[in-house]
């Protein structure tokens, strides 16, 4: 598994926008991309305006599939303005 974490923080006002975007191309990643085991997008009350994701990918290439995937770019560029801050951090499973 290659597990992948977003967390975004949200120009201020813009979260009523941005949520449903958000959603939408998370359920998008789920149906239309093979690789895409887990999408959460995830919200706590006492930090209205950040966002949270995990995501679990079979593997890397999965991952880099779904940053070139059409419905994702066309996400990336309607939400930019609405994006104050995002972190990215990706982890690979431990084997032993």
């Amino acid at each position: 598994m290659y597990a992948v974490t977003v967390t975004f923080t949200i120009a201020a006002g813009r979260m009523p926008e941005f949520l449903p975007q958000m959603v939408a191309n998370a359920q998008t990643s789920l149906n239309n991309e093979q690789g895409c085991q887990l999408f959460d997008v995830c919200t706590d009350p006492d930090l209205p305006d950040t966002v949270f994701l995990y995501e679990l990918y079979d593997d890397r290439a999965a991952f880099d599939a779904h940053l070139h995937s059409a419905h994702f770019k066309a996400f990336d560029a309607a939400v930019a303005e609405m994006i104050a801050v995002k972190q990215v951090r990706c982890f690979a499973e431990v084997r032993s």
